[in-house]
């Protein structure tokens, strides 16, 4: 048996508010609960598959600048090496810059930092803010892969795995969309912060 009243029912003892309805009560307790500073993240461990292939490419690299068969001609091996070197550092640091984001919401702006040491990094003015909503999944196919993505349809995103995302509208019209866990809580917390969109008469 429960010892407690159901959740949204008055308990035995509970009168009404006086100054104002039980709904007004309950917005009031959920505005006052969202926090000064709102911090989330995502990760995507598939993409240490694809750090792995980066740092193979760079491990043969080294392994063909020392390798002595390629005494024939210097040309072939220098090109071979800086190929590989290029490749691999490439997919290296486009890997573990894009396999972890942080986002942080402040009563100012939204800051999001790529990776484990926080670059790239981008922060958006909550005053330049006009909208904020979800979008329950998104997918590297929606933005032409991972990472810092920009479509001239779109706007701007910045996508580490599949799932939900937060979209802020910009006061010129583009968008931001970055894939983060509890998206609606930064949402809320965004939402709160910019000024409620003007009617027009």
């Amino acid at each position: 048996m429960r010892d407690h009243p159901h959740d949204g029912a008055a308990a035995p003892d509970a009168h009404p508010h006086p100054s104002g309805t039980g709904d007004d009560a309950h917005l009031s307790g959920a505005h006052a609960q969202l926090p000064e500073v709102w911090r989330g993240s995502a990760t995507n461990r598939v993409q240490w598959l694809l750090a792995a292939i980066g740092v193979a490419c760079l491990a043969l690299g080294v392994q063909l600048a020392v390798d002595s068969r390629w005494a024939s001609s210097v040309v072939p091996l220098v090109m071979a090496v800086v190929g590989c070197v290029a490749a691999g550092l490439l997919v290296l640091f486009g890997t573990l810059a894009f396999v972890h984001v942080d986002v942080q919401v402040d009563g100012e702006s939204m800051e999001v930092r790529c990776g484990h040491i926080g670059v790239p990094r981008r922060r958006i003015p909550l005053s330049g803010v006009v909208g904020v909503e979800t979008a329950p999944w998104v997918t590297p196919r929606h933005w032409g892969g991972w990472g810092y993505r920009w479509r001239p349809e779109q706007g701007m995103a910045i996508v580490v795995r599949r799932g939900e995302a937060v979209v802020l509208t910009l006061r010129d019209g583009r968008t931001f969309t970055v894939t983060v866990d509890d998206a609606e809580g930064a949402a809320r917390c965004i939402r709160s912060r910019i000024p409620a969109p003007t009617a027009t008469p």
